[in-house]
C-alpha cells in the first residue's frame, strides 16, 4: 500500500505538479485543504494514517501529533513554522521542513506595493472614486524617504533591494549583518524604529514573551510613519496598534498577517481608515506557490526515502 501524504495548503490540488511528482514516488496525495479553524475532533484526526504532511499555516499541536502514529515528515509550504510544536515532534523523531527561498520576491513586491498604497492613499482615494467623488489630495514620493527594516533574509533582502531602486535611503536591523551590502545601512533596532518612514517587518518571531512592536516602540516612531507587517502576526500588539492608530500616534499601518485569521469581527483593528488588512497572500504569487509547493513535495520525498531534506528546521 502507497504510502499517504496529506496535503492541507488550499492551492495544491489533485493532478497538478506537486500531486504528479509525489505519484511519481509511488506516494497517495490525500487533501484536506485549510480554509479555517478546524474543530477539535477534526485536529485530533487530521494526521490519521498518513506517513508525511504538506502543511498551510494551521498550528500543529502536541496533542495533535499524540495521535499521529504513522507520520514521519511535515513540510510546510511557505517560510515560517511558528506554529509547529517542533518539540512534540522530534519526541516522536517527526521531521520538520520548510521551504525558504520560494516567495521571498513575492513578499517583497507585496511590502513596496503596500508601502506605495500607504503613500498614496489609494485605498481611500480608489473607495471615494467608487462612491462617485473625485479626490485631489497630495501623497508623498518614496524617493528620499526612509525605509526601516527589521530582519535580512530572503524577503528582508529583496526589499531592501526595491527599496534602493527607489531612491529611498534603507535601514536595516539584524543580527546578522552583511559587511558586503553596501546598499543599505546596518544599524540597531531602536535607531531604525526611530528613524523610518516605513517600517516593515521581515523576521521571525523571537523567543520573549512580549512583541516586538509594542506600545512603547510604536510610540517611538514618527508620527508621519507607516508599519508593514508581511511576516508574523504575532510579531505585532494589536491592541497597542490599533490605539496608536486611533489616537495618531503613527500614521498608518498596512498588515498581511495576523495574530488571528481570519480578522475576528471583534478585532479592535476594524473600521480603521488609516489601516490596510490583506489575507495573507505576500508570499502567494503563482510563480511563488509552484516554488513552494515543489520544495514541500521534496522534502517529504526525501525524507520517507532515507535522504536529508533540504532545509529541515528541527535539527
Amino acid at each position: 500500500m502507497a504510502a499517504r501524504i496529506l496535503i492541507t495548503t488550499d492551492y495544491l490540488h489533485p493532478g497538478d505538479t506537486v500531486d504528479q511528482l509525489l505519484r511519481e514516488h509511488g506516494l497517495e496525495p490525500v487533501y484536506s485543504p485549510s480554509r479555517g479553524p478546524r474543530t477539535l475532533e477534526e485536529r485530533r484526526r487530521l494526521f490519521d494514517g498518513v506517513s508525511g504532511v504538506i502543511l498551510a499555516s494551521e498550528p500543529v499541536t502536541a496533542n495533535m501529533l499524540a495521535s499521529a502514529g504513522s507520520l514521519q515528515v511535515i513540510a510546510r509550504s511557505g517560510v515560517g513554522y511558528d506554529s509547529i510544536d517542533l518539540q512534540a515532534a522530534a519526541a516522536q523523531g517527526i521531521r520538520v521542513c520548510n521551504a525558504p527561498g520560494t516567495n521571498h520576491h513575492s513578499v517583497a513586491e507585496l511590502t513596496i506595493g503596500l508601502i506605495i498604497m500607504a503613500s498614496r492613499r489609494l485605498l481611500e482615494v480608489t473607495t471615494a472614486v467608487r462612491q462617485g467623488h473625485w479626490p485631489r489630495e497630495a501623497g508623498h514620493e518614496l524617493r528620499g524617504s526612509i525605509l526601516g527594516i527589521i530582519g535580512h533574509g530572503p524577503s528582508g533582502r529583496a526589499t531592501a533591494s526595491l527599496g534602493v531602486a527607489l531612491g529611498m535611503t534603507v535601514l536595516v536591523s539584524t543580527a546578522h549583518p552583511d559587511p558586503a551590502d553596501t546598499a543599505v545601512q546596518f544599524t540597531d533596532l531602536d535607531t531604525v524604529i526611530r528613524r523610518a518612514d516605513y517600517l516593515s517587518l521581515h523576521t521571525r518571531a523571537g523567543k520573549s514573551p512580549g512583541k516586538l512592536i509594542d506600545a512603547l516602540r510604536l510610540q517611538a516612531m514618527k508620527p508621519s510613519a507607516v508599519l508593514i507587517n508581511t511576516a508574523r502576526g504575532s510579531l505585532v500588539d494589536e491592541q497597542a496598534l490599533a490605539k496608536a492608530l486611533s489616537d495618531g500616534t503613527i500614521a498608518g499601518a498596512a498588515l498581511d498577517v495576523l495574530e488571528n485569521e481570519p480578522l475576528p469581527v471583534d478585532s479592535p483593528l476594524r473600521g480603521l481608515d488609516n489601516l490596510l488588512i490583506t489575507s495573507h497572500l505576500a508570499g502567494q504569487t503563482a510563480e511563488a506557490r509552484i516554488r513552494a509547493g515543489l520544495a514541500a513535495a521534496r522534502a517529504v520525498i526525501d525524507v520517507l526515502e532515507n535522504r536529508e531534506p533540504a532545509h529541515p528546521v528541527d535539527r
